[in-house]
């Protein structure tokens, strides 16, 4: 019987921690496009008709952002199996809930872009869809906050995973819980008060940068 090398599983953990860094790194320049820049260059708050202007000169835009939507899904799913896989030998139970609650934001994150699809199919009917059009762009906005639980919560487990695991430097695991409970607290904010203009989000995204970074980097410690 042939033997295995001792350092099998570890060369294979190494190759998949560099992979998720990547797949991760690129959740960055998607998101931001779908998120952040389409919506700050396009919509203008209580302003509709400025709004669907801008969407009507910049539809091809409106549209990336819609696919970079759901690029960032179809990561998500392949970014989550890898992570368990080499976190699984370290809490069995934590990498299944971190796959739960990564999963469960995608269907919500899917469905939500039927809203952008519908504003999209609005934009040649009559002026009568104006009203209609500023409906479906603030569910999806509500879409978004929603699947925002789940994308904070998902952190949490991960930065127990990884502060447990000694794969990585500890202080990582404590960036990623607390940016897990600054997207929580950022969804729950908006829900209850939707004037509220702070972000935390903005001030605990760190551990999501360096984590990546790290896997990619310096891979993982035996």
């Amino acid at each position: 019987m042939k033997a295995i090398p001792i350092n099998t599983n570890q060369s294979l953990n190494n190759k998949r921690a560099k992979l998720a860094g990547i797949l991760y790194l690129s959740l960055v320049p998607l998101g931001i496009l779908g998120i952040i820049y389409v919506p700050s260059s396009i919509i203008v708050p209580k302003d509709i008709s400025a709004t669907i202007s801008n969407i009507t000169e910049n539809e091809t835009l409106f549209r990336c952002s819609i696919i970079s939507a759901l690029l960032v899904q179809f990561i998500n799913i392949i970014l989550a199996v890898l992570l368990f896989k080499i976190f699984k030998p370290i809490h069995t139970a934590m990498a299944a809930l971190m796959v739960i609650f990564s999963l469960l934001a995608v269907p919500i994150a899917f469905l939500n872009e039927i809203n952008n699809l519908v504003v999209l199919h609005l934009l040649d009917q009559s002026n009568e869809s104006q009203d209609l059009i500023s409906v479906f762009l603030n569910l999806h906005q509500q879409g978004i906050i929603i699947a925002q639980i789940f994308w904070g919560l998902w952190l949490f487990p991960l930065g127990y995973l990884v502060y447990r695991s000694g794969y990585l430097p500890k202080f990582i695991g404590i960036l990623l819980i607390i940016g897990s409970v600054g997207y929580v607290v950022d969804s729950f904010t908006l829900i209850l008060f939707p004037q509220f203009q702070i972000t935390f989000s903005e001030f605990t995204f760190l551990g999501e940068v360096i984590f990546p970074l790290w896997l990619l980097i310096k891979g993982i410690k035996k």
